[in-house]
């Protein structure tokens, strides 16, 4: 039998995990400790028990697939997952995705009194000793938004105020909220929507509104859904970045850029971090849609364009202190005009992002 895995992540100090293990008598808890990752050295406990790993790279990759990852296919039943604050549930669940271990479920744990801070800030891993290994340039807000976005159900260390609620609801709509003070685990469990992700990683080309988060302003924090069929100009596109990573919380989509009229790009910001990456090729340019699965070929059929096919542009932003007008303004102002348009074959861009997402791939 597989191992049904829930997987408590989280930024701060807490006993979320072991409240669990607690509540189900026979389950598992595993924890480990990345603090010496920098120099090859892992600490992992099951259900207490300390073994220290020694690993020849020490990375965060390494970690699941030489240990995290053969370790939970050998156990079966409830395993109860703590892990170290570094960690992002995400990676860990793709990690988990050709295996047949199930997860039952995300767990995040959010430290109310520094989590907005942290999640708009600019701080990297290095700034606070926390870095995994050697190239690891993630920023806190990459981390700890990413560790609430990926959440099924959240735990709050505190009360939360009206800025983090607005936030919360829009960046994650579905997931239960439960303060640490007195929690039941089972019923926060039991609280998680069945259509709740648990788990499921998609390829970039799902819905970006997962969760149907509320488009409507609330204390400052908005979310701006940018759609176009016509493709960017690379270069203020570019220019227009800085406009996304100020005072924004999030911003997650996938950009058609003049230059790279094939390939879809992906770009993802937390804080003042930013990801470029390469989804892969349009419908639109591919002949073979085998590999695309029913949703997304169900997706593209719906928006085709006759000369465009599925092309087009998809941004969601979730803004804290921003101008919501702004973004959206400086967005569409990146778009090709009506003259370059015209001329798209006979112009020769320059194109920042494909070294960008060539070191950056997703």
């Amino acid at each position: 039998m597989a191992a049904r895995v829930v997987l408590v992540a989280g930024f701060t100090h807490h006993d979320v995990a072991d409240e669990l293990w607690r509540a189900s008598p026979e389950s598992v808890l595993v924890r480990h400790d990345l603090s010496g990752l920098a120099d090859g050295v892992v600490r992992r406990w099951v259900d207490g028990r300390l073994t220290v790993l020694e690993l020849a790279h020490g990375c965060v990759s390494c970690t699941l697939r030489l240990d995290l990852v053969p370790l939970l296919e050998e156990l079966d039943g409830r395993v109860v997952v703590h892990l170290d604050p570094v960690l992002e549930p995400e990676a860990v669940c793709f990690a988990l995705g050709e295996t047949d271990v199930e997860v039952e479920a995300v767990v995040t744990v959010v430290d109310t009194a520094t989590w907005l801070d942290d999640a708009t800030g600019g701080d990297s891993l290095a700034d606070r000793g926390m870095r995994a290994a050697e190239g690891d340039e993630r920023t806190v807000a990459q981390v700890v938004v990413g560790q609430a976005e990926f959440a099924d159900a959240l735990v709050l260390t505190g009360s939360c105020d009206p800025v983090l609620a607005a936030v919360l609801d829009r960046l994650t709509p579905h997931a239960p909220r439960r303060t640490a003070d007195g929690l039941d685990v089972t019923a926060l469990l039991a609280a998680i929507p069945a259509e709740s992700r648990r788990g499921e990683i998609d390829d970039g080309f799902a819905p970006l509104l997962h969760g149907q988060p509320s488009l409507e302003p609330a204390h400052g924090v908005a979310v701006v859904h940018f759609t176009e069929r016509r493709p960017f100009h690379p270069m203020r596109l570019h220019d227009s970045i800085d406009v996304l990573l100020d005072g924004v919380v999030r911003v997650r989509g996938r950009a058609w850029v003049a230059s790279q009229p094939d390939a879809a790009l992906w770009l993802e910001s937390a804080g003042a971090g930013l990801r470029v990456g390469n989804l892969g090729p349009w419908l639109a340019a591919t002949d073979d849609w085998s590999e695309a699965d029913a949703d997304r070929r169900a997706a593209a059929s719906l928006l085709w364009d006759p000369y465009y096919g599925d092309r087009n542009q998809e941004f969601v932003v979730i803004t804290r202190s921003a101008d919501a007008a702004r973004i959206e303004a400086a967005l569409r102002s990146a778009l090709v005009t009506d003259e370059e348009l015209a001329l798209i074959t006979e112009l020769d861009f320059a194109d920042p992002f494909a070294e960008w997402h060539e070191e950056m791939e997703l």
